[in-house]
């Protein structure tokens, strides 16, 4: 569930909750505040106000984590690369969805300039609904789009759920446990004096990735906190002139 609660953005000031499941339309004249709230929710403006998913301040989990399960589509896709099937992790798993949206399903070595407006923000959606994101913040995603696409775009509201919805579940419920929430504290702790140990030795670009990253940052913080006090221990020795 996300749970908005007090989120203050300019001119703007709202609280709900969204259930699993739920779609809901946001709607208003062009000027009084759509995109920005869309935006906020997704923390990609400053805002004030709380954010959960599930219970889960998105201040407790990186940005680009949280980007990632509560997405923002702009009506607009932005594109990085020079053909359609660049801007997917795997454009053979992509396929079924644009061709569900009533895209040629040789499209992806297309180049972006050859798309329409109504093509790319087809594309835009296939990609963001691939993330599998728990909610998706779409900004007038048929905009641009004719009556047989738009309607082929708001079918995805009835999308069968993955089969891996199952583990996805366990995942959940493990982390809003007390487990779940102590394993986030402590790896909390653990990213603090990781930071402090960057901070000291000057390696700001110092970046640990991968299952073990959590693991390897603790190892890493530890033996460079217990090397710094065995200095202390030691006594300097004067180095007298020749």
């Amino acid at each position: 569930m996300l749970t908005v609660s007090e989120l203050k953005r300019l001119h703007i000031s709202v609280s709900f909750d969204l259930q699993d499941g739920e779609c809901v339309a946001l709607q208003g004249p062009s000027g009084v505040g759509k995109t920005l709230l869309l935006r906020s929710i997704a923390d990609l403006d400053p805002n004030e106000g709380a954010v959960k998913l599930d219970g889960t301040l998105r201040e407790a989990m990186p940005a680009p984590a949280w980007r990632k399960q509560v997405t923002y589509l702009a009506a607009e896709p932005g594109w990085w690369s020079d053909t359609v099937q660049e801007h997917f992790a795997s454009w053979d798993h992509a396929l079924p969805l644009v061709k569900r949206l009533g895209l040629s399903d040789d499209c992806g070595p297309w180049p972006i300039q050859r798309l329409s407006t109504g093509e790319r923000q087809r594309l835009g959606l296939a990609r963001a609904l691939m993330l599998r994101s728990r909610v998706l913040l779409l900004d007038e995603p048929t905009s641009a789009l004719d009556p047989g696409s738009a309607a082929a775009v708001e079918s995805f509201r009835r999308v069968p759920q993955s089969i891996y919805e199952g583990a996805r579940d366990m995942a959940r419920q493990i982390a809003s446990s007390w487990e779940g929430r102590t394993s986030r504290r402590l790896r909390k702790k653990i990213e603090m004096l990781f930071a402090h140990l960057k901070r000291i030795l000057k390696l700001d670009r110092l970046r640990l990735r991968g299952p073990n990253r959590a693991r390897d940052e603790f190892t890493l913080a530890a033996t460079a906190q217990n090397l710094r006090k065995m200095a202390k221990l030691i006594p300097m020795q004067t180095i007298r002139p020749a």
